[in-house]
């Protein structure tokens, strides 16, 4: 919460030399404004004045005052300096040392955003750089204001970013920057982002003799588990193996990627059988052929990988080493026995002891459920609607209740209860810590009465809920990491908002499930954590089959999942133990002891090991020696000082890295915990620390060190994971001074997605059409996932001027951006400048000091609103924004200039056009005229194969003329021909009937006069999984018409009415996988069924009956999810920078040709186009030599042909070095065509046949600093060392015999290209790096080998996540924000399609 909280250190550094005399009052005035809106107390804003002109001096520093009113008092109160002449870098400097310290009041290192405020009024005398580079060393964000006569390249140099240098032509302008300057120093506190769960989890069944009368029970078992989880190629994979004397896999983790051919092919288990018993192999097994990447494991991308162990008898052979190495790997075993296994051996094989479940015989595998329940430690509110609407389901819902309470394992240290009813206003029935037994808790549930009221305020009562419930007063235990819980029971609508407390909640940490009925699902939907947190019901009276499902095998993963969530870390302290710190260990004992007093040490919640060193290094205890806070303090009091010397803390470094931070002393860095070491040194080494301080970052180890007067402070900031994380004391007696700053730094992390602005024209000519805008933006808004972290939001109106509405770090909640848009008035006034608009933007909004994350590689998109042609010129400003790298929409009406609109946009297609702004839901036709746009740049021209799927069985009778004239107002909306677009129908009940293939008609009037005579076919029962394929194997064919070879968009719309009697989870996959965008549109009867039929729920709708279709056409179908559904696509389009390095020097002369040829066949795999896939060739000996830039050809016949006429250059020596810096220097960048500030991946591809003459480390580690992914291939001449040196990764270094040999890396090559690049933030020194250490990207590996035997060649999945160190959350992101979510059913190359 104190990291949540919006703390910020704010120092005004005044430019009072002679020249800002007369503009020094407005200064003040400014300074006065900026500290108004400032929260100025102890423990939130904290503000210093500082004035300059030959020397500076601090009227007044960040612990003087902790009141605005005593702040704005001096403020009012100083008087212009004067002086000559002005030295800013001087003054720089000045703030650096006596400002931004401690001492004088600042919170650097406990974490709190330093800010520097400078007001400038002319050219430096002195250097700047210098000075303004340590500020930015120690984190300070600096904005740099100037007026006319200061020197703009000099404030941009001193800003923190030249975006964060704001200009005004006098000091009396500065409130014209003010807002600008405020937006952008809200974006600095610190957040957590979660991320949607993913787990890989393995199933390992004992099929020996002994358990053949129980398998159907773990068949049972594991397809009850299976139906848990959220089964998707980036969500959960599932294996399963079956084993006896030896082990077989039943299928891996990338074998399928649907819950519904798990199901079937759990379903088809048949017993094994076999003798004896060899557990230990199977684990061996499962480590060595299961949990790898070519069998889909995603271990090495920080996803949790599970072992889940049926086990029904002792093993015959040693489980112990193959358990430690899978633990080692860090594979999390549950072992679930039987009495006739040995309950030990299951202990030692689990994770932990408690992590072994035991039950009778496998018939009694339901019942571990309670056995799971009371391993997990939770605080459980329940929120129950008692409005009026509930009267009759309240019983049912108190029932439901009771039973949940009845699972529980309720005490004080165990599980808490808490219910509060709920309608108008609420009431606490009773908080968490009112009553410590089951027993007082299921009493007072039995006497609960419904309240009454109305109206429903559930917004109300979740607010209520997270003020006055989850509280420590209340009883809550959030503070020491139990799991918080929220279950809410809500009958009805609610008459307020919910947006904005739910958000707050989710913020907190509260894990929502909701239960809805047909009334409030939807709602309750977005209340709950994640969609698939929320459950529907007819009436409350279906509650007791919700209570089954909820409760059974989802609490192994929820237990699962909530101890991924849990704040963890593994802390490890290096003390010196030298000769020279004798005296001073005392202190440094009693330091740790109260660090470790702030820890929550527990098995799975922090863990601590102490090493001490001088000349050797020794471990008093390992990370998993102790479980107990009293074990690990009691062992600390008893520590006896090491003496020695020389001291060598190289060796040291070197020693807790390869000893300590390892799975088997109790490490958990590969399950994502965060591995923290704490240096207490007080001598400069006697060796070297560079490379092993180096191999700590790289493992990901955050490293504090703290030093004293006799350290070497230079060396302990290299040491440390960032210069500012070295802290300094005098003796270790001082260490409880900077105990609070090393605690606050421990824990922070932060990440992106989407920052959308709106451009609204509010000239005189958009007056009557500005309502309409209004809530077009509404909706679109409702479509995101506003937050800090997700998508943030800005709007900008403009007519002669523009005007800023909000800017992208304005708001960081939904309900809050909604309430502003509402509230828009129209602007006025002309001339219509969208030039200038555009400018402004580029200038202004799409710039870090206003929340653009656009360094980060977060997309950058503009929607421009134009109603009429621009006065001044667009083309320079629009130029501008696309360097920029930000995606233009332009929607324009009939009175804007479309050729303006086209020139504007990111390219024509993406401008779009209404006839008035009345009209915008309209867009639709554009939208699906041009799905092109929509999903893929495939040809110029607008194409799609559109097929109706309709519901004529039984049940639709009443229905069918509706679901006729729906076909026709859809049709009616298309461009059709034969190279537009195809139509299909196809209508359905016990079989199907094509009423017209793709290919049949090539005119709207045809296909409207045969949809016009549709009639109804009846029959039953409905088997929808039978059309669904029929369909996919008879109409998506190119017999049929279907144009998915040429990259056509392929759409299914389907409209059923009542559920399936056959199963249609496999053809749905089926239709997904091929490709296929599948809309659904459901009535009451089947709306959950189309859910999953649709490629993802957002693409489905339900209609209470047929007969409301229109209001569906209207409004849902193809509104503007199909503009996020194009943008998102485009994001997603597999596109790649790669460059061939060839060794072209005297020692590969024989083997160049054999190089030639791989480099054609590499190519030929490629999608070579403009925006697509991008290929450059340069050959190297002595020097280096481009023979084609990315940027030179667009076809891949181009690249193929002057690749086959590339000559051996020959020379030497051989520069491997000079030609990466060559490459880093001339290849990777934008004017030769390199997309890397696009977020596009950069990839090298190393030929290589010897030993490099020259140094390779330094332009080797600049490469991989700008993101690219270096592949090293060599022959045996090569030095293997200095080639995984070169590599982004070791495991990156191929290696072949001869040249000749290179046909047999290739496939190797291939699949390790479909590894994706995810930029993340930019860190500042407060913010924890990712798992592996890389500062500025996350790798997620992807199994490449079985999606290149389903897909065309290596589709990039372009999303952007960040991985927050040991954070791993329920909360899975809208899939209509996260999309593409699956590689599997292949965002396909060819075929232009996102599959989900």
């Amino acid at each position: 919460v104190d990291q949540s909280i919006a703390r910020k250190d704010v120092v005004f550094l005044l430019d009072g030399s002679d020249g800002t005399r007369n503009g020094f009052p407005a200064m003040r005035d400014f300074v006065q404004k900026v500290v108004e809106k400032l929260t100025v107390e102890e423990n939130r804003d904290r503000v210093s004045v500082v004035q300059y002109s030959r020397e500076s001096e601090a009227h007044f520093y960040l612990n003087t005052y902790t009141t605005k009113k005593d702040v704005v008092d001096t403020v009012r109160g100083l008087r212009h300096k004067g002086g000559r002449p002005l030295n800013t870098g001087a003054a720089l400097q000045y703030v650096r040392d006596n400002v931004f310290i401690a001492s004088s009041g600042s919170r650097r290192l406990e974490g709190v955003p330093q800010i520097l405020i400078l007001l400038n009024g002319g050219r430096s005398f002195d250097n700047v750089d210098t000075p303004a580079s340590a500020l930015k060393e120690l984190g300070v964000l600096v904005f740099g204001i100037g007026t006319r006569s200061s020197d703009s390249r000099e404030l941009q140099k001193i800003s923190y970013d030249p975006s964060y240098a704001l200009s005004v032509s006098e000091f009396t302008d500065l409130p014209n920057v003010q807002q600008q300057l405020l937006s952008a120093m809200s974006t600095h506190s610190v957040q957590f982002e979660s991320q949607a769960p993913r787990r890989d989890v393995v199933f390992l069944l004992d099929g020996s003799d002994g358990t053949r009368s129980g398998f159907p029970a773990m068949r049972d078992f594991v397809q009850r588990v299976v139906e848990t989880l959220g089964v998707d190629e980036n969500r959960d994979r599932v294996a399963v193996v079956q084993y006896s004397r030896d082990p077989a896999a039943q299928f891996y983790l990338n074998t399928y990627t649907t819950k519904g051919e798990i199901l079937n092919t759990v379903r088809g288990l048949r017993h094994k059988g076999g003798r004896p018993l060899n557990t230990g192999a199977a684990l061996q097994y499962a480590r060595d052929n299961v949990f790898n990447v070519s069998s889909g494991s995603r271990r090495i991308e920080g996803v949790p990988q599970l072992l889940i162990l049926l086990s029904g008898g002792r093993s015959f052979d040693n489980v112990d080493t193959p358990a430690s190495a899978l633990k080692e790997l860090g594979v999390l075993i549950f072992g679930i026995g039987t009495r006739s296994s040995d309950s030990r051996e299951l202990q030692r094989i689990s994770h932990d002891p408690s992590y072994a479940l035991s039950v009778s015989d496998f018939t009694d595998l339901p019942n571990i459920q309670q056995q799971l329940l009371s391993s997990v430690e939770a605080d459980v509110v329940f929120l129950v609607d008692g409005s009026d609407g509930t009267r009759n389901g309240f019983p049912a819902m108190r029932d439901f209740v009771q039973r949940v309470v009845g699972k529980l394992n309720v005490g004080g240290d165990k599980d808490r209860v808490s219910v509060v009813q709920y309608g108008r206003d609420q009431e606490v029935h009773f908080y968490l810590n009112t009553y410590t037994t089951k027993e007082d808790i299921l009493d007072t549930v039995r006497s609960l009465r419904h309240r009454g009221g109305r109206p429903l305020n559930t917004g109300a009562a979740l607010q209520y809920v997270r003020d006055n419930v989850f509280t420590a007063s209340s009883g809550s235990r959030s503070q020491e990491g139990v799991p918080q819980m929220l279950i809410l029971l809500s009958g009805g609508r609610s008459s307020d908002n919910v947006d904005i407390p739910a958000s707050a909640l989710k913020e907190s940490g509260v894990l929502i499930f909701g239960i809805g009925t047909r009334n409030s699902s939807r709602e309750v939907q977005r209340i709950a954590t994640d969609p698939s947190f929320s459950q529907s019901v007819s009436e409350f009276t279906d509650l007791p089959s919700v209570q089954d499902h909820v409760n059974i095998f989802s609490v192994l993963f929820l237990k699962l999942l909530v101890d991924q969530s849990i704040a963890r870390k593994d802390v490890v302290f290096l003390l010196d133990g030298s000769d020279g710190t004798r005296n001073g260990f005392p202190a440094m004992r009693d330091f740790v002891q109260k660090v470790v007093e702030k820890l929550t040490v527990e098995e799975n919640r922090d863990r601590v090991s102490v090493v001490q060193y001088s000349r050797e290094s020794e471990a008093h205890f390992y990370l998993n020696t102790y479980t107990t806070k009293e074990d690990v303090v009691d062992t600390v009091r008893g520590l006896r000082h090491k003496g020695g010397r020389p001291l060598n803390t190289g060796a040291a470094l070197q020693y807790v890295r390869d000893n300590v931070f390892i799975a088997s002393s109790g490490s958990r860095r590969l399950e994502g915990v965060p591995q923290i070491l704490i240096l207490l040194n007080g001598g400069r080494s006697f060796d070297n620390v560079d490379t092993p301080a180096s191999a700590l970052k790289e493992l990901g180890v955050l490293v504090f060190g703290i030093g004293t007067k006799s350290s070497d402070s230079r060396e302990l900031q290299k040491i440390s994971y960032d210069p500012s994380y070295a802290l300094s004391v005098s003796e270790f007696t001082d260490l409880p001074n900077v105990q609070q700053q090393l605690l606050s730094a421990m824990s922070t992390s932060q990440a992106p997605r989407r920052d959308v602005v709106f451009l609204l024209d509010g000239s005189d000519g958009t007056r009557s059409g500005f309502p309409a805008m209004r809530d077009f933006v509404q909706r679109v808004v409702e479509t995101l996932g506003v937050d800090e972290n997700r998508d943030r939001v800005a709007v900008v109106q403009y007519s002669r001027d523009p005007a800023a509405q909000f800017y992208l770090n304005k708001y960081t909640t939904k309900g809050e951006i909604l309430n502003t848009v509402r509230g828009l008035r129209h602007k006025g006034g002309r001339p219509l400048n969208t030039g200038a608009a555009l400018q402004y933007v580029r200038d202004n909004v799409f710039t870090v000091s206003s929340g653009s994350r656009r360094i980060e590689g977060v997309p950058q998109l503009l929607i421009l609103l134009s109603g009429g042609r621009s006065f001044d010129n667009v083309d320079t400003p629009a130029s501008a924004l696309k360097e920029l790298g930000v995606l233009i929409f332009g929607i324009g009406t009939r009175s804007s200039d479309s050729r303006e609109l086209q020139r504007i946009s990111h390219d024509p297609s993406y401008a779009l056009s209404v006839s008035d702004f009345t009209d915008l839901p309209n867009i639709q036709q554009q939208l699906l005229s041009s799905v092109e746009a929509v999903v893929i740049e495939v040809t110029p021209e607008s194409t799609t194969d559109l097929v109706f799927l309709v519901d004529g069985s039984d049940g639709t009778r009443n229905g069918f003329p509706a679901m006729r004239d729906f076909v026709q107002r859809v049709v009616g909306k298309l461009n059709v021909g034969g190279d537009k677009d195809r139509v299909s129908v196809v209508q359905y009940g016990r079989d199907q009937e094509v009423h017209f293939y793709l290919n049949t008609y090539t005119t709207k009037e045809d296909i409207l006069d045969t949809v016009r005579s549709l009639r109804h076919r009846g029959g039953r029962p409905l088997n929808t999984g039978a059309a669904l394929q029929y369909v996919r194997d008879n109409v998506f064919t190119a017999s049929s018409g279907s144009r998915s070879q040429e990259g056509v968009p392929q759409m299914l719309i389907l409209l059923s009415g009542g559920r399936s009697s056959d199963n249609v989870d496999i053809p749905a996959s089926a239709l997904k996988e091929s490709g296929v965008l599948i809309f659904g549109i459901g009535t009451r009867n089947s709306s959950r069924e189309v859910q999953r039929i649709a490629t993802d729920p957002s693409f489905s709708q339900s209609v209470s009956e047929f007969t409301d279709l229109p209001s569906v056409q209207e409004h849902h179908v193809n509104i503007f999810s199909v503009l996020f559904l194009k943008l998102l696509v485009d994001q997603s389009i597999a596109r790649k920078d790669v460059v061939f390095l060839l060794d072209g020097s005297d020692g590969t002369r024989n083997g160049f040709p054999a190089m030639r040829d791989f480099v054609q066949k590499v190519v030929e795999k490629l999608t070579v186009e403009e925006n697509r896939d991008r290929v450059s060739v340069v050959q190297y000996s002595r020097e280096s030599e481009a023979h084609f830039y990315l940027n030179t050809y667009t076809t891949k016949e181009d690249v193929v042909d002057t690749v086959r006429g590339l000559r051996h250059k020959g020379g030497r020596p051989l520069n491997t070095g000079a030609a990466l810096q060559y490459v880093r220097d001339n290849v990777f960048i934008a004017s030769s065509g390199s997309r890397r500030l696009e977020g596009v991946p950069q990839i090298l591809i190393l030929l290589n046949g010897g030993r490099s003459f020259d140094n390779v480390d330094t332009p080797a580690s600049a490469l991989k600093e700008l993101g690219v992914l270096v592949f090293g291939i060599g022959t045996r001449s090569s030095d293997s060392r200095e080639l995984q040196k070169i590599s982004y990764d070791p495991s990156y270094a191929l290696s072949v015999s001869e040249f000749t040999d290179l046909p047999n890396v290739q496939q190797q090559l291939l699949s390790a290209m479909s590894t994706v690049i995810v930029q993340v933030t930019t860190m500042t020194p407060t913010v924890i790096p990712t798992i592996l250490g890389k500062k500025n990207m996350v790798l997620i590996i992807l199994d490449s080998l079985h999606i290149l035997a389903r897909c065309l060649p290596w589709p990039f999945m372009l999303d952007l996540f960040h991985t927050s160190v040991g954070m791993f959350s329920m909360i899975a992101l809208s899939p209509m924000h996260t999309l593409p979510l699956s590689l599997n059913g292949c965002l396909r190359l060819g075929k232009g399609m996102t599959s989900m």
